[in-house]
This record gives structure tokens, C-alpha cells and sequence, in this order.
């Protein structure tokens, strides 16, 4: 082929070649910017959170609904698998991404609630919480020789400003929402939600389009025995996060047949 002229810029397939060679130049470093002002190993957290199994989270007028598929090969032992968890008597979480990362952070998040509570004597704000969780992300992004967390989390409860339900991300960012989903069809469940969501709805119906959404977003056939699901309600006497037994998961997607 021919040569290129002597002081003409290069040509377009250099070009790209050369801003490719820039963005990976920084791909393995966590704590340098690349010239685009991205910390691309916190994108590359982003994809493993997006490559995870979908979760969805719900905020009602009277609680909050946490939802995710739990698909498995079929000889590992159902019960040993546990994706919707409880960190406190009135906040529970799940996560889409790592399964490993995720474990740190809910013990992370269990002591920082036991120290609110041994000081207190009280439940630990959901906000509160949701800070310190942030926080153990967030310094995973600026600290050598350590990756971030691959996971992203919902996290739901009650406290006395009423239920709440929160997304925080691998760079230590979160957000209050009134319905979100993470994983792989967080977009098409994103969309689902908000034609389906109003601020009067009550949380049995959350709990009914959680159930839905994760329906048609799944690939095969949706059973009790390959979904999660964790509540709060403000109409209990004392509210308190717990996770649907089978049974009654079972007798939610009979309704929606």
C-alpha cells in the first residue's frame, strides 16, 4: 500500500487503533483516570453487575419488595444459595454481579448495624447504612493493589421516615428510587416498571409486578424454587424484613397465570 504523506494526520483505522492502545494503557490501573476522565476498571465492574442475574426493588406506600432470579445447575443444593438477605430486623438487600464481593459487603453491612445497635438501642436508619456500605465501595476505587466491588446493590427497609429503597453501584455511588432493576435485563426491566409503578400503590401489588417483571424477563420457566423474594411492611405492629417461603412465591405466580 501506498505511504502515508510525510506530516498528514493518520489514517482513520490508525487513529482508532491509537485511541484503542490509550484506553487500554489504563485499563489495569484502578487509581489513574484515562484521558476520557473514566477509571475504566469501575466500567469493567459495571459489566460483570450486568452480566449478573436480574434483580428488581420496588418501594410501595406501606413497604418495600426486593426480587431476583436464583437459576442454578440443577444438582447444586438449592438451599445453600442465598441472594436476598437480611441485615437487620427492618433492612434487607440483593445483589446482581458477584456472588463472592457480595457476602463481604453484607457482612460489612451486618456489623456496621449491630454497632448502631449496641450504642443506640435502636434500629439503624436505612440512609445510615446505606452511607457505610457506600463508603467500604467507594474506597475499593482509589487504593492500589485491590479491584472494586463487582456487584451492585438494592437495598430496602423502614425506618421512621417510612420504607425506602436504595441502588448503590461498584464506584460507591447510590441513589433513592422508587423501582429499579440491576442485571442483565435492567433495561427492558426499567422500562417495564415505569409504565407499571404509581406512588399509590400498595405492596402487595409491588410484589405482584416484581414477580411479573422477572417473568417475562426470564429465560425458561419461573418456579418458587428459582426466585427470591424479601418484604418490609409498615402495616406490621413492629416492621420486620423477611423472605417469602416457596409456598407463598408459589401461590403469587399462580395469580399470574
Amino acid at each position: 500500500p501506498p505511504l502515508a504523506v510525510v506530516g498528514s494526520s493518520p489514517l482513520p483505522h490508525a487513529r482508532r487503533r491509537l485511541r484503542a492502545m490509550g484506553d487500554a494503557r489504563y485499563s489495569f490501573s484502578l487509581t489513574t483516570f484515562s484521558p476520557k476522565g473514566k477509571l475504566v476498571q469501575i466500567e469493567h465492574a459495571l459489566q460483570a453487575v450486568n452480566s449478573g442475574a436480574t434483580s428488581i426493588g420496588i418501594k410501595a406506600k406501606n413497604g418495600v419488595v426486593i426480587a431476583t432470579e436464583k437459576k442454578l445447575p440443577p444438582l447444586i443444593d438449592e438451599a445453600s444459595v442465598v441472594k436476598v438477605s437480611e441485615v437487620s430486623s427492618t433492612i434487607g438487600m440483593v445483589y446482581s454481579g458477584m456472588g463472592p464481593d457480595s457476602r463481604v459487603l453484607s457482612k460489612a453491612a451486618r456489623k456496621s448495624a449491630q454497632a448502631y445497635y449496641r450504642r443506640y438501642l435502636d434500629d439503624m436508619p436505612v440512609s445510615m447504612l446505606v452511607r457505610e456500605v457506600a463508603s467500604v465501595m467507594q474506597e475499593f476505587t482509589q487504593s492500589g493493589g485491590v479491584r472494586p466491588f463487582g456487584v451492585s446493590l438494592l437495598i430496602a427497609g423502614v425506618d421512621d421516615d417510612g420504607p425506602a429503597l436504595y441502588q448503590v453501584d461498584p464506584s460507591g455511588s447510590y441513589f433513592g428510587w422508587k423501582a429499579t432493576a440491576i442485571g442483565k435485563s435492567k433495561v427492558t426491566a426499567c422500562n417495564t416498571l415505569e409504565k407499571r409503578h404509581n406512588d399509590d400503590m400498595g405492596l402487595e401489588d409491588a410484589i405482584n409486578i416484581a414477580i411479573r417483571t422477572l417473568k417475562e424477563n426470564f429465560e425458561g420457566e419461573l418456579t418458587e424454587t428459582n426466585i427470591e423474594v424479601g418484604v418490609i411492611s409498615t402495616d406490621d405492629d413492629k416492621p420486620t424484613f423477611r423472605r417469602l417461603t416457596p409456598a407463598q412465591i408459589k401461590d403469587y405466580l399462580s395469580e399470574l397465570q
